[in-house]
């Protein structure tokens, strides 16, 4: 059996939804596996979308790789102002040390 993590969405609306994701796979891969609401991934992670838009929360934000420059580009066209903690799901791979992972979803994905 593959190992998961907990990972917490934050709706536009502040309803809470908690979610498994797989270790290893990303983040969007979690959100799109357990029909999480808001995370569209229309290129399925192939980063050429931005679709998949999140804001990090609290400490996990600071603990993540830093977004390389593809991504950095990418977040320049999401539909919701990206802010300093916007990442794209699709680039955060889960470790065991994002175990409670929290993340906020924008208003829109388009």
């Amino acid at each position: 059996m593959t190992p998961t993590i907990t990972i917490n969405f934050i709706a536009p609306d502040t309803s809470t939804s908690c979610r498994t994701g797989q270790i290893g796979k990303s983040l969007m891969a979690a959100a799109v596996a357990s029909n999480t609401y808001g995370i569209a991934a229309d290129c399925g992670g192939l980063l050429t979308c931005a679709t998949c838009h999140v804001f990090v929360v609290g400490p996990f934000a600071s603990s993540l790789v830093a977004p390389d420059a593809e991504e950095l580009a990418m977040l320049a066209f999401t539909a919701t102002p990206h802010q300093p903690n916007s990442r794209l799901s699709c680039q955060i791979i889960l470790t065991p040390e994002l175990d409670g992972l929290t993340v906020e979803l924008p208003a829109t994905q388009y």
